[in-house]
């Protein structure tokens, strides 16, 4: 075999693991269509909550969002807003503890919402709530989350992901940042549910029972503490619902370095998971784990812009040296495309949205030179910048 028929296979090889990863996203974008809604009968009991907000120097974002959710539907004797203030300023703690609400301070040199999770239930007995929900600092629910998280959970079910979607889409990146989540919520959360697989977690607006978060947290050690969680949920073959219909609402990230910095945790998070997948899956297949097995299988894809870009490069490489090995790269482009656009909600699709698409190259690049610069980033807590932007 001489070089260029070595060439050749490799790209042949390239297509069919690219075939592979865009393979899976239509399936699932497809068992996301319609309008099916989750339906579960009224609780018979209201259970106690424990609502965790872990705040790292969320001075600008954190009085609002506790003020908005202590309007829950909900009697007040049956929650206990739990906030983490870590390297918040006096005053904004001294605001906080005017409140009725529980205000626990630390002050950790390298700081992390696994830590501050930790902390929190160190704090409380493990009988002393029967659901944990956690929220990000910036997250605004609506006067009946708490209702709707209870009638699940009185329904058997163990572990919640809410519909956590934008608030504000003030800047292009906002728009894009936005437009990427709705797309994963299609994919790794409705479409799973409702083929009967597990939804993904986004690390917030997510619910678990008390007791298993109580003597889970301590395995959390990194800044993928969502994937962590689904690691320990599916290995225990604890199936995790998706609530299309309740709202989580989100601060998207506005720039593009809140976006780069972002994007370069979850990449390294994504990453660091391998050395998981490979332990894993063999024994995941042979003992029928369905659940666990995707979401192994799932975080070996490539991140879906890059997938997206790196067809793009190939198709124009190929129309260079041999023309027609490049049309099924964009047979992958056309289907990647119609994948995207079943997944895209239509309220998002507007003025903003094509004015936005500008910004997709930019952050193509940015994903790449992500690649280079992941080492030790899942170690670390990266904060967004907030700007208390409230566009519900």
């Amino acid at each position: 075999m001489n070089l260029q028929e070595i060439l050749y296979l490799i790209e042949y090889i390239c297509w069919l693991l690219a075939c592979i990863a865009v393979a899976y996203p239509l399936i699932y974008s497809i068992a996301s269509l319609g309008t099916k809604k989750s339906h579960y009968p009224k609780a018979r009991k209201q259970h106690r909550f424990a609502i965790l907000f872990p705040a790292y120097k969320e001075d600008v974002v954190i009085l609002s969002v506790i003020q908005s959710f202590l309007k829950q539907d909900y009697p007040k004797e049956l929650y206990n807003i739990i906030v983490i203030s870590d390297h918040m300023q006096d005053g904004t703690n001294e605001s906080l503890s005017q409140l009725p609400i529980t205000l626990l301070k630390v002050d950790y040199p390298n700081s992390s919402k696994a830590k501050a999770l930790n902390f929190a239930m160190k704090q409380f007995d493990r009988n002393q709530f029967d659901i944990v929900v956690i929220l990000d600092a910036d997250n605004i629910t609506e006067p009946n989350f708490l209702q709707e998280i209870n009638n699940v959970f009185d329904s058997g079910v163990q572990a919640i992901q809410a519909h956590r979607t934008a608030k504000n889409r003030n800047t292009e990146i906002a728009v894009l940042d936005g437009l990427s989540e709705e797309v994963n919520n299609s994919i790794f959360r409705r479409g799973h549910v409702r083929l009967g697989v597990s939804s993904a977690l986004i690390g917030s607006g997510m619910a678990f029972n008390y007791q298993w978060f109580y003597d889970n947290v301590k395995n959390l050690s990194t800044a993928g503490e969502d994937k962590e969680l689904e690691i320990l949920l599916l290995k225990q073959g604890i199936f995790i619902e998706y609530l299309d219909d309740v709202l989580v609402y989100d601060e998207k990230t506005q720039g593009e370095k809140g976006f780069y910095n972002q994007r370069r945790r979850w990449l390294a998070t994504q990453f660091a998971q391998w050395k998981t997948v490979f332990r894993d899956l063999p024994h995941s297949i042979l003992s029928g784990n369905v659940d666990y097995c995707d979401k192994l299988i799932q975080w070996m894809l490539p991140p879906r812009l890059i997938l997206f870009g790196g067809i793009i490069v190939m198709g124009c490489i190929m129309q260079i040296v041999d023309w027609p090995l490049a049309l099924k790269w964009w047979g992958l482009f056309f289907i990647m495309g119609i994948t995207l656009c079943l997944a895209i909600p239509d309220r998002l699709v507007d003025d903003q949205f094509k004015k936005s698409i500008n910004k997709l190259p930019l952050l193509f690049l940015m994903m790449v030179i992500n690649l280079f610069r992941m080492k030790g980033m899942n170690k670390k807590f990266v904060r967004t910048e907030k700007n208390g932007t409230s566009t519900i």
